[in-house]
């Protein structure tokens, strides 16, 4: 069992989580809290679980056994509701190439009721503002990458769930993501990251998963 806990409030947790995929147990009897402020770490080999662990905690995926709670009321209980906190980055860059930087961003903002002005500010946010009017399909891997992630810098879902974010980000693409991390948990938002690499965070927890 692997637990990690916050000082905080605890507003998401997992109690005695089991994931079996394919006949194979993933993982058995996670635990995890994360409180308002407080960012999760999550570490470990590659198919350890990890990546399991978000898509159950964005509600795409459903527990063997155990349970999510958020303010102690039962995810299951609501997952539509649930799903409506929950801002999720996964492995795929979902970029659209025949669109403009801009208008990939926009999509999305206008999705979570946002305006053109919250796009402005999370292109900025990601040092994508001089590519605004570039279209996506001349973008590098990096900066593909980053324009996913102003998703986040434009989203007010209280819950960001980030895999493997830094993938192909220089080290001052990895600087502005941690910026925006912790601006959002300094706000009392929440973030749960699977990631190889060191994020200096001001408050996180880690959970470690073991093959």
């Amino acid at each position: 069992m692997w637990q990690a806990t916050g000082s905080l409030q605890v507003l998401f947790s997992g109690r005695k989580l089991t994931s079996v995929r394919g006949g194979r147990t993933v993982f058995a009897d996670v635990e995890f809290s994360v409180a308002a402020g407080h960012a999760l770490v999550l570490r470990g080999p590659n198919g350890s679980g990890k990546s399991t662990l978000l898509r159950l905690a964005a509600g795409f995926l459903q527990p063997t056994e155990g349970t999510l709670e958020w303010d102690g009321t039962p995810v299951a209980a609501d997952l539509d509701g649930h799903r409506a906190r929950v801002a999720y980055v996964g492995h795929v860059d979902a970029v659209k190439s025949a669109l403009t930087v801009a208008e990939n961003l926009g999509f999305w903002v206008t999705l979570s009721g946002g305006s053109g002005a919250d796009t402005k500010a999370a292109l900025a946010a990601l040092g994508l503002a001089e590519l605004a009017d570039a279209p996506a399909a001349y973008l590098s891997a990096g900066q593909r990458r980053r324009l996913n992630l102003a998703r986040l810098a434009a989203s007010r879902a209280p819950l960001w769930l980030l895999d493997e974010p830094t993938v192909s980000l220089d080290a001052p693409s990895v600087a502005a993501l941690v910026q925006i991390v912790a601006e959002h948990c300094a706000g009392g938002g929440q973030a749960i990251i699977a990631t190889h690499d060191r994020l200096d965070l001001p408050a996180v927890d880690t959970l470690t998963f073991v093959p």
